[in-house]
């Protein structure tokens, strides 16, 4: 019988660390990461009403399993300069791929649609839920005294604005404040 190690491989997300350029109050890993974009993926989905949330979920479990094995360009590096944007994007695919190779060939085909999401809804969503995570954890280490997220919050704000999606601007306004406030004050939301 032959053995496959893509699961194995998933479960080394835990040791992958977000935001390696700036000091962190508390350390974030891929793991949870990924966890927190499915679920705002899934309510971004409920809020648009015309796209499938499992597919939503699907792509966003899957949307940074390339880091894997290339490891987490900080931003700056990855998306501003436009020569090494796409040639990441290709290192992504096939990172990707490589990962895909891992399984057995028909789970792979099924896994490929979540690796590879084609529909550019399912897409913008999983895009908006990424920068709603950002924006999260900004938010998050600024309660914590951490200034160096102050400019991240704004460039992760005005991405989002920049998007125009009404779910992401329902989200933010309905959902995002709570992210503001203590447990208790949470607790108290009527």
């Amino acid at each position: 019988m032959k053995r496959y190690s893509f699961f194995a491989m998933l479960s080394r997300m835990k040791y992958i660390t977000r935001w390696g350029l700036m000091r962190n109050s508390r350390q974030e890993n891929l793991s949870e990461h990924t966890l927190e974009v499915a679920y705002i993926a899934h309510a971004l989905a409920v809020l648009h009403g015309k796209v499938d949330p499992a597919r939503v979920i699907m792509c966003a479990l899957y949307h940074d399993c390339s880091e894997i094995l290339t490891g987490d360009m900080p931003t700056p590096v990855k998306y501003y300069n436009p020569k090494i944007k796409q040639s990441y994007k290709e290192i992504e695919a096939a990172a990707n791929q490589r990962l895909l190779g891992l399984l057995p060939e028909p789970m792979a085909k099924t896994y490929q649609k979540s690796f590879f999401e084609e529909d550019p809804q399912v897409i913008s969503l999983v895009k908006a839920a990424d920068k709603l995570s950002a924006l999260i954890k900004c938010i998050e280490e600024l309660r914590m005294g951490n200034d160096d997220f102050r400019q991240a919050k704004n460039a992760q704000l005005e991405s989002l604005h920049a998007m125009n999606l009404p779910e992401v601007e329902q989200f933010m306004e309905e959902f995002l404040p709570a992210y503001e406030l203590t447990l208790d004050e949470m607790q108290n939301i009527t």
